[in-house]
């Protein structure tokens, strides 16, 4: 019962969006992922960005089965996944950023549970590499 309910708060308290910038370097994170990813010609906008296959509602439902119940101490973690989906489709580079560090790597490892393809990003009909921005904010009731 308790991972039920575990995995309703996190479906339900999931909000996703693709946040775009102009550069890579003015994102919040930058420094971080600097350190951790490849992000030379990775582009945050697109004329069509990146897309899970079924769309953002099959993504949640997936990325909540993929993810690990931990034990939440705190109100509320905030955590913002980044990934580039490349050119192929693949997604490299999973890394979180978050205020709970257990929650984070379970955040990057539900990604990396998801083997599945995305339609690349494009830019004048060409596919680029993508960085992917998920925010993810998880509340206790």
């Amino acid at each position: 019962m308790k991972k039920i309910l575990f995995f309703l708060a996190l479906y339900f308290s999931v909000s996703i969006a693709a946040q775009e910038y102009a550069s890579v370097s003015q994102l919040p994170d930058y420094a971080v992922l600097k350190t951790k990813m490849k992000l030379d010609d990775a582009v945050t906008k697109a004329d069509t960005p990146a897309e899970f296959p079924g769309g953002m509602e099959t993504f949640k439902k997936q990325f909540a089965e993929k993810m690990d119940v931990i034990d939440v101490k705190s109100k509320q973690i905030n955590t913002r996944i980044y990934f580039i989906v490349e050119k192929t489709g693949y997604v490299r580079y999973v890394t979180a950023v978050s205020n709970n560090k257990q929650h984070g790597q379970a955040a990057e490892v539900a990604v990396r549970r998801l083997f599945v393809r995305w339609k690349p990003a494009t830019i004048n009909g060409e596919p680029v590499r993508y960085l992917y921005t998920f925010p993810l904010t998880l509340k206790k009731y």
